[in-house]
C-alpha cells in the first residue's frame, strides 16, 4: 500500500464537472493498493497518517498532527502509484491490486481514518478525476507498508 500525502490549505476533486470532495486545511492523500496488500497494512497506515506530526505548532515547528489541528482529509484512489517503469517506456501495473480488492481496501482505509478525523472526503473510485490543491509548504510525504 502506498500513500502520497500532501499538506494543503485546500483541495478538491471534480468528476464530470461536479465537485465530489472538498477540504480546507489538512491532507490530500493519493491512495494506491498493491496486489498483496491487506487490511492490517491499511490499519497501520491510517494510524500513521492521522498521527503524522507535520503541522506547525506555536513555535513554528512541525510538531502537530492532523488530529491536533482538527484538519481534514481528502483521499483519492490512484492505482498509478504502482506503475513499474523499469522496462521500456510504457508503465506496467501488474503490481496494482485488482479493482475489486483495491476499492475494498480504499473504503476500509477511509473508514479507519474516520475514527481519527471528523471530515474525511473522497473521490470516486475508478472515475476520471480532476484534483486541484493549494500545497502548504510544500510538504509532501510518501508512506508505504
Amino acid at each position: 500500500m502506498k500513500l502520497v500525502i500532501q499538506r494543503v490549505s485546500k483541495a478538491e476533486v471534480e468528476v464530470d464537472n461536479k465537485i465530489v470532495g472538498k477540504i480546507d486545511k489538512g491532507f490530500l492523500v493519493l491512495f494506491g493498493a498493491g496486489k498483496d496488500d491487506t487490511k492490517q497494512q491499511a490499519d497501520f497506515l491510517a494510524e500513521k497518517l492521522c498521527n503524522l506530526r507535520v503541522f506547525k505548532d506555536e513555535n513554528d515547528k512541525m510538531n502537530l498532527s492532523i488530529k491536533d489541528i482538527d484538519g481534514e482529509l481528502l483521499i483519492v484512489s490512484q492505482f498509478t502509484l504502482y506503475a513499474d517503469c523499469r522496462k521500456g517506456n510504457r508503465p506496467s501495473f501488474v503490481n496494482a491490486a485488482s479493482p475489486n480488492i483495491a476499492n475494498e481496501l480504499y473504503e476500509y482505509f477511509m473508514d479507519r481514518c474516520k475514527k481519527h478525523v471528523k471530515n474525511v472526503q473522497k473521490g470516486i473510485f475508478g472515475a476520471r478525476m480532476k484534483v486541484s490543491l493549494l500545497n502548504d509548504g510544500p510538504v509532501t510525504i510518501i508512506l508505504e507498508k
